[in-house]
């Protein structure tokens, strides 16, 4: 089973981080969305090799460290993909993947939530 990842979506730019004084429900819903691209440990794994790669990784060497079919492998790229969380660049016939590192910090920011704890 492939899956086609040729589409990518940005991620909503519109996420206010969660110490802001309110947010209203466009933010609520991109943040949310974007919680949900990494809310299983795959996936967190995943983030994890490709952040600590120097180089893109085959989604071939994916599969031994993840310990999942390339099926699998495949669906949860896909999530972070559409999630613009992680970019794909296809080289023949394998697909080499990385993480788009202005989501990554847009991700960070949102869950940023210092000096929100203690008002």
């Amino acid at each position: 089973m492939n899956v086609d990842m040729s589409t990518t979506t940005e991620p909503i730019a519109c996420c206010a981080p969660l110490g802001a004084d309110t947010l209203s429900d466009e933010e609520a819903d991109a943040t949310a969305a974007l919680f949900r691209a990494i809310a299983d440990p795959a996936r967190v794994r995943i983030v994890n090799l490709l952040a600590t790669s120097d180089d893109p990784v085959c989604i071939c060497n994916l599969v031994e460290p993840l310990a999942l079919t390339q099926p699998t492998v495949s669906h949860h790229m896909k999530k972070l993909v559409d999630a613009g969380l992680v970019e794909r660049e296809q080289r023949g016939r394998w697909a080499y993947f990385s993480l788009n590192r202005d989501a990554i910090a847009r991700l960070a920011s949102v869950a940023d939530l210092q000096g929100a704890c203690c008002r």
